[in-house]
């Protein structure tokens, strides 16, 4: 086989898969949870890599071994074969190596993680309330199409209908990798339903879409926390009237990046179990926490190349939702889409794949620079 750098670097990296694949089975290495977790993690990534690289490969051994028949037969019949599955093979080979490119490429050490989901109601009052409740309708049918399980944390209702404020815990495979494309400013151009002279009006709600921090993630002192507790108000009937089931955490930080203090107040009423949402706000704390620190890593990214993914800059208007034309547009990629009603009813996988694909394309370009 003729020499092929691309092989070459792939070499260390089957190297490394066989040596993680027999460290996750050694008993010390599952005792330690830390190392288990981590080395697991990277198991899953090499495993995408060590089976594109055996079919490429196969794929060249292959070509190969169709040449030398072509080169050594004689008979016709032979010959045809081998012309065509050169044919074939070599029609293949491009997109393998486009595939283990993209892959050898270091992803978002954060794309395999649980993700919060985080949706506030922006300009538009009332109307911006109720756009947050329907996009939270679309991202629950969404996470149900992909199997993905979601879990309600903290909710504010708008007076109207729909949520001031809403976040959601939404767990599975590669959840952020996915939904971290949904960060940013939604608009929606509609007549509100409280409209009564049929005018169309603008709204907005902000996405933001944080991976979830592991325990071991960040540092926090929990003998600093300080912990109040509260009788949770709205529906619930005698419990929350009587039992302070909710919690609320101040935690004083400071940012390594930054040196900059701030105090972090977080609360959480969703269950009537007190432990239950004092586990839930720790959550939150190591989430937001692990974001605010990641925060670098973005800004070397936005500033290395062009990102779809609105992490530095959260208040970036990525989505318009124009129901009068019936149509969605996402001004990142200019990709429109005029089957507004199922794009709003959870059909959102056609808009990322797009957004995975542009991104792709700038990373193979900033790759090859």
């Amino acid at each position: 086989m003729a020499e092929n750098p691309l092989l070459d670097k792939l070499d260390g990296i089957e190297s490394r898969f066989e040596e993680t694949a027999t460290l996750i089975t050694d008993p010390d290495v599952i005792a330690d949870r830390e190392r288990y977790v981590r080395l697991s993690k990277e198991y899953r990534e090499l495993q995408k890599l060590t089976d594109a690289a055996r079919q490429y490969r196969t794929a060249l051994s292959d070509l190969d071994d169709a040449k030398n028949i072509l080169a050594s037969e004689s008979d016709p019949e032979l010959r045809g074969w081998a012309k065509i599955e050169i044919a074939s093979i070599e029609e293949q080979i491009p997109a393998l190596e486009e595939t283990i490119k993209l892959l050898l490429i270091p992803a978002d050490p954060a794309d395999g993680r649980n993700a919060m989901l985080e949706i506030r109601a922006g300009t538009g009052g009332d109307e911006a309330a109720l756009f947050a409740g329907d996009l939270l309708k679309m991202y629950a049918h969404y996470i149900e199409s992909r199997h993905w399980t979601a879990e309600l944390l903290s909710a504010s209702e708008g007076p109207s209908g729909g949520f001031k404020e809403v976040i959601v815990r939404v767990s599975g495979d590669n959840v952020y990798g996915t939904l971290k494309y949904e960060s940013g400013v939604h608009r929606v151009q509609r007549v509100p339903a409280t409209e009564t002279q049929g005018r169309i009006h603008t709204s907005a709600a902000t996405v933001a879409v944080l991976p979830e921090a592991e325990p071991f993630d960040v540092v926090i002192n929990e003998g600093e926390i300080k912990w109040d507790t509260f009788r949770s108000g709205g529906a619930g009937g005698q419990n929350v009237n009587k039992v302070e089931s909710g919690v609320r955490l101040r935690y004083h930080w400071r940012n390594p990046n930054t040196g900059e203090s701030e105090e972090i107040l977080i609360e959480c009423t969703e269950t009537r179990d007190q432990p239950k949402n004092k586990e839930r706000a720790l959550s939150r704390l190591r989430t937001y926490i692990y974001d605010r620190e990641r925060q670098k890593y973005d800004d070397d990214i936005a500033s290395q190349r062009r990102s779809l993914v609105s992490t530095g800059d959260r208040s970036a208007k990525i989505r318009t939702y124009n129901f009068p034309q019936g149509r969605m547009t996402d001004h990142r990629i200019n990709y429109t889409s005029y089957n507004l009603e199922g794009f709003i009813d959870g059909d959102i996988q056609h808009c990322i794949d797009a957004l995975i694909v542009a991104e792709n394309t700038e990373r193979l370009k900033e790759s090859e620079l």
